[in-house]
């Protein structure tokens, strides 16, 4: 491990952090792990596994209201709590979370989602499907997909998603095309096609999921959601193909960063440490420092740089610096002569935000840059403190597995369905909600269980 005294006194903290003992850093992301998944209700009586509250007609602009892909990321995260921590609290919840979500072809596409159903949405289950794989998390067993088909089965489904129809390729938004948003071309789905292919690669050793990974990075790059002045790299967020992506927002964002960090991560180790990946690592690193870890905080503590000064971060938003959190910590083993680099920036993070988990019960706000609660809380302050807390328990023995390297998942190169502009089920309610953007746009009011293996609808 990688260790540095403290930044900010003991004393003004609510939850006890000592950086050098690893049971202190294990205690404060376990308190954040159960502050967090006292928002989840999924395993009530009534409720459907594996969504948090407004998973079925979410406005991220509303407080308390969660969207299904915030859900399919938590479970994400507390798999990484387990493989840092050795706590297996939470592993009966997100195994039947992620399976009970997979959908009717195994590629996290439930019908009772299509109204909203976003290439970025499917993405962070598959990453949570990736993170089982990658750390030996017990699989579900009886007729359930393994962990590895399952993010297979989403690479499957959105290969046929990439659009040549404007902008010279890449992936939209939405899946469907009668959603809100289907115009745009977003980072964080090509980003996430990105990763998802590199860590194909990685863990599979196929080459064509490598190739897959490139022609999307090499889009991207020549696109205008990648904007280079000199050492810096600009990820925007969005470019909309109803002008043919002629330019772009220039909004960034944690987890667009962090997302294509760890895939050229998987991609320089893939290709044994080639240099052309290396350099990209390094420049996709150094611009987030110079974004994320502002020098008016210090330099080395995350911050949501676009709303966490303001506090108007919404509820997607909040969540952004736990991935970012995690893929700094993956991206430190995947190339080690980054560790160096990372390694202070997560720790101060951590420090950071346990003096901010001080509301009460040590809940956690968002601002890590201070030690004054900033009063706010929920599944994103609490899963990204747990995620920084975590990440600062990585060492050398947790390289992410690949199937060379002990990694047992099974793999299905054929899994899942194929892509098309309607739905998989006929069974759809539409009413009115917004989507990301806060437009109203159609959604459903129904969820699907499994029973016996047939999808059912409840309404």
């Amino acid at each position: 491990m990688w260790l540095t005294p403290l930044l900010f006194p003991a004393a003004a903290m609510a939850i006890t952090l000592d950086l050098s003992s690893t049971q202190s850093i294990s205690s404060a992301a376990g308190t954040a792990a159960y502050n967090m998944m006292t928002y989840y209700t999924g395993n009530q009586t009534g409720q459907v596994p594996g969504l948090l509250p407004g998973s079925l007609s979410c406005d991220p602009k509303v407080t308390g209201t969660y969207c299904w892909w915030e859900a399919g990321a938590m479970w994400g995260s507390l798999i990484n709590y387990w493989q840092y921590t050795n706590d297996s609290t939470y592993n009966s919840i997100v195994s039947e979370s992620i399976q009970f979500q997979r959908g009717p072809e195994d590629n996290f596409n439930p019908p009772n989602q299509s109204r909203s159903m976003g290439v970025d949405d499917q993405l962070f289950w598959a990453f949570s499907a990736l993170d089982a794989v990658e750390s030996n998390f017990p699989e579900a067993g009886g007729d359930n997909p393994s962990w590895l088909a399952l993010a297979q089965g989403v690479y499957n489904f959105q290969t046929s998603l990439w659009d040549t129809s404007t902008c010279g390729g890449g992936f939209r938004w939405q899946v469907y095309s009668f959603n809100a948003g289907y115009n745009l071309k977003i980072a964080i789905a090509n980003g996430g096609n990105f990763q998802l292919s590199a860590r194909l690669a990685y863990i599979t050793g196929n080459q064509s999921y490598a190739d897959w990974a490139v022609k999307v990075w090499d889009w991207m790059a020549t696109s205008q959601l990648f904007q280079t002045e000199g050492d810096m790299l600009y990820i925007w967020d969005s470019t909309d193909s109803d002008n043919n992506c002629t330019n772009a927002d220039h909004l960034v964002w944690t987890y667009n960063y962090g997302t294509v960090l760890a895939g050229a991560a998987y991609m320089y180790n893939y290709t044994n440490g080639s240099s052309e990946w290396e350099s990209r690592v390094q420049q996709v690193l150094s611009s987030t420092f110079s974004l994320f870890f502002p020098s008016d905080y210090g330099g080395n503590v995350m911050t949501e740089m676009e709303c966490e000064p303001k506090l108007n971060c919404d509820q997607d938003q909040k969540s952004f610096k736990a991935y970012l959190s995690r893929w700094l910590a993956v991206t430190a083993l995947l190339v080690p002569s980054t560790a160096s680099q990372i390694m202070p920036k997560l720790q101060a993070s951590a420090t950071g935000a346990a003096g901010q988990c001080s509301g009460g019960g040590d809940i956690c706000g968002e601002q890590w840059y201070t030690t004054t609660y900033d009063g706010l809380t929920g599944v994103g302050e609490e899963m990204s403190a747990m995620s920084i807390f975590g990440a600062n328990l990585i060492s050398s023995s947790m390289v992410p597995l690949s199937l060379r390297t002990g990694a047992t998942s099974e793999s299905d190169p054929s899994a899942g369905g194929t892509a098309n502009d309607t739905p998989s089920s006929q069974f759809q309610k539409p009413i009115t909600t917004a989507d990301k953007a806060g437009a109203a746009i159609l959604t459903i009011l129904a969820c699907t269980i499994t029973i016996g293996g047939a999808w059912w609808l409840v309404t």
